[in-house]
């Protein structure tokens, strides 16, 4: 078993978790302004992902070039891993392939803790990999866990590129964005994930 086959009432039941839906998450959140570099990319690139419309051409010319933009802004203090094994419980099925993965750590060699977010990629249906999401955020949590560098909150999101879908992590309580953002709300999305790492970063600098 896989991250991949979790439905989000087979992850609820297997780890006995609490699902709450209707709360708009990130409502005081502040914007951050797309760098002009990913304005082109994403003005470039947009129409040629759709058109192709695969999850490869998603993900790569639309979700990577946000998620990298994250990491130029935050002047390289996080790692970022695409299409990475992230096997830490494979009896409980906390194992397979992670579409992205964002740390906490400067370590690009190997993901090591805090794993902070974990974005899955979906070609149409994001609410359909909102299961795999979540497996893979209560496998970071453990793995944190286990590296004695635990934090309060993981982040995750399932995204066809041209629409997110926010998942927050808390003890066993899994908080699912009642809002969806588009890409045209690129600065948006970027403020929810760079809001998601600055609290990890800030712990790093005054311990």
């Amino acid at each position: 078993m896989a991250y991949s086959d979790f439905t989000l009432a087979k992850v609820q039941q297997d780890f006995d978790l609490t699902l709450e839906e209707r709360q708009n998450l990130f409502a005081e959140i502040e914007s951050v302004e797309p760098s002009d570099l990913l304005k082109q990319i994403l003005e470039d690139y947009i129409p040629l992902a759709t058109a192709i419309n695969t999850e490869k051409a998603r993900s790569e010319m639309m979700i990577a070039p946000i998620l990298l933009e994250v990491r130029r802004q935050l002047e390289s203090q996080i790692s970022l891993f695409s299409g990475t094994e992230f096997n830490v419980e494979p009896e409980q099925g906390l194992a397979g392939f992670c579409d992205f993965i964002i740390s906490g750590s400067r370590e690009q060699f190997f993901i090591a803790a805090p794993v902070v977010l974990i974005t899955e990629a979906k070609n149409e249906n994001i609410k359909a990999g909102l299961g795999q999401c979540v497996a893979s955020m209560i496998a970071a949590q453990r793995f944190n866990q286990k590296a004695g560098n635990e934090i309060p909150v993981i982040y995750g999101a399932t995204t066809s590129g041209t629409l997110w879908r926010f998942i927050t992590l808390e003890g066993k309580t899994v908080h699912i964005d009642s809002i969806e953002y588009y890409i045209r709300e690129v600065n948006q999305i970027l403020g929810i994930l760079m809001g998601a790492i600055a609290p990890v970063l800030l712990t790093r600098r005054t311990a």
